[in-house]
């Protein structure tokens, strides 16, 4: 039986895609916190903008057109969150089906495995047998019995 698996390059690119898809679902993750930490940076920044309650017509205008900015941008920054939360869920689907790919072909290297291990067993086994009936004609032919 052939003892070497030959599937092992596959199995070990299959590995390191697993890991690829892994590696782009850390990425996303840290790119998730980043764009929550630019939320509430953005969310902060909104709330210390007050609206002056005195002043002439022209800073009222500025600032609240300055609060606006900041409310765009806060609601910009909400959406990268989205956005980076829906490409981890997508990146989170590559990687199931990496892991998916990658133990069928672990399970094919364990059947094999087993295969060999079986069939040693039986060449071994065979062996012991072919042992034992030749000893027991050597004996025979000498006269000697097995003491039964």
């Amino acid at each position: 039986m052939k003892r070497i698996f030959g599937l092992a390059p596959v199995l070990r690119a299959r590995k390191a895609q697993e890991d690829a898809a892994r590696g782009a679902v850390n990425q996303s993750r840290a790119e998730i916190r980043d764009a929550q930490a630019l939320v509430k940076r953005r969310s902060l920044q909104l709330v210390g903008a007050e609206a002056p309650s005195e002043g002439t017509a022209r800073a009222m205008v500025a600032s609240l057109v300055a609060r606006q900015s900041l409310a765009a941008s806060l609601f910009d920054a909400q959406r990268m969150v989205t956005d980076a939360e829906q490409i981890e869920r997508e990146r989170m689907a590559v990687l199931a089906d990496a892991a998916k790919r990658r133990r069928a072909v672990e399970m094919m290297a364990e059947r094999h495995a087993e295969l060999v291990r079986s069939h040693d067993l039986r060449v071994d086994q065979a062996s012991l047998d072919e042992l034992s009936t030749t000893s027991k004609a050597r004996n025979a032919a000498r006269g000697l019995t097995d003491g039964s």
